[in-house]
């Protein structure tokens, strides 16, 4: 494929309100099979390097490559000459001139993804970094929209760590108008102040709400309550007495019956008995596998976008939200 610049995704707030919409509602087409013979990856070639494990978000990708007609290059954790010293700069000059997209899990800071994307010839996806996780954001939204009709006016409640997933769910919640989002976190364990404060920006346009508390009392009516495992990729809690904190995080039948007409989310894997109950995560309420379904057809929009750019609005017919 011959294009002068790719677009990235590092952050949500790399993205307008329009581009995050419009992604969304594509991811919403492919899920709903209305895309099967789409190919706009035709010829295109995306490396994948994840240096984290990774089942849902690197298979999302791989097949969404594959089945959008693109070719795939696979790097694990030790294959880069990154591991012998080479810098970032060096290995993305290098990778740019050969590759048309690369999704990397690094579980790293954002500044190493953007001195990945710092140069115009190769587009790059943030499939995780230690502190967002913006295509499980992108596969959230997707999931909503596709359940809801809409993601205007809903009400989520996240309940549990303050994590990548509940970081970059902030800020794209926060972009559509009269969301409502309870963040229900340990002490100490909270959305990063700089990605509320990022949301609260967000708000003053769309009329959103985000609301962080470290307790459980109290619970907010939801149309969807959102939970995550306890101990995420890459990470280890610094309190050794963690567990104690995070016990009446758990989302289970009582929490569940705050909101009775309630569904239940998680971005897998989970660990029942913890973060979440085996009746809960397996009941009628919950739509974490498709959810997590929702992660192949978000990450063939994310390709899209990224190789075509603009192209999405050709074929997109639906009303867009306004900032």
């Amino acid at each position: 494929m011959s294009h002068p610049t790719r677009r990235h995704i590092i952050s949500i707030d790399d993205l307008s309100t329009e581009e995050l919409d419009r992604i969304v509602r594509r991811g919403v087409q492919y899920a709903a099979g209305e895309l099967e013979d789409a190919r706009p990856l035709h010829d295109a070639v995306v490396g994948v390097l994840f240096r984290k494990t990774s089942t849902r978000t690197r298979t999302a990708f791989s097949a969404g490559t594959l089945r959008l007609g693109g070719r795939l290059i696979t790097y694990g954790p030790g294959d880069l000459q990154e591991n012998t010293g080479e810098s970032v700069e060096d290995t993305a000059a290098v990778l740019s001139g050969m590759i048309d997209v690369l999704v990397a899990r690094t579980a790293g800071s954002e500044a190493e993804l953007r001195a990945y994307a710092d140069q115009r010839r190769m587009a790059v996806v943030n499939a995780m970094s230690a502190d967002e996780h913006p295509t499980q954001a992108l596969a959230d939204l997707t999931t909503l929209m596709g359940t809801f009709g809409r993601i205007e006016g809903l009400r989520v409640l996240y309940i549990g760590e303050g994590n990548n997933t509940a970081s970059a769910l902030t800020l794209a919640l926060s972009r559509y108008r009269n969301t409502e989002l309870y963040l229900r976190t340990p002490p100490g364990y909270g959305v990063a102040g700089h990605y509320l404060e990022r949301a609260a920006v967000n708000a003053k346009t769309t009329g959103a709400r985000v609301e962080q508390r470290h307790d459980m009392d109290g619970l907010p009516p939801a149309d969807v309550i959102y939970t995550t495992r306890w101990q995420t990729t890459g990470t280890a809690k610094p309190d050794p007495d963690w567990r104690r904190l995070f016990a009446p995080f758990q989302v289970g039948q009582a929490v569940m019956a705050s909101s009775p007409d309630a569904l239940f989310m998680h971005d897998l894997p989970a660990h029942r008995g913890e973060e979440v109950t085996a009746e809960v995560l397996d009941g009628p309420a919950s739509i974490a596998f498709r959810q997590a379904e929702n992660k192949y057809h978000s990450a063939r929009a994310v390709l899209e976008w990224c190789t075509a750019g603009g192209a999405l609005s050709d074929v997109l017919s639906r009303e867009v939200v306004q900032p």
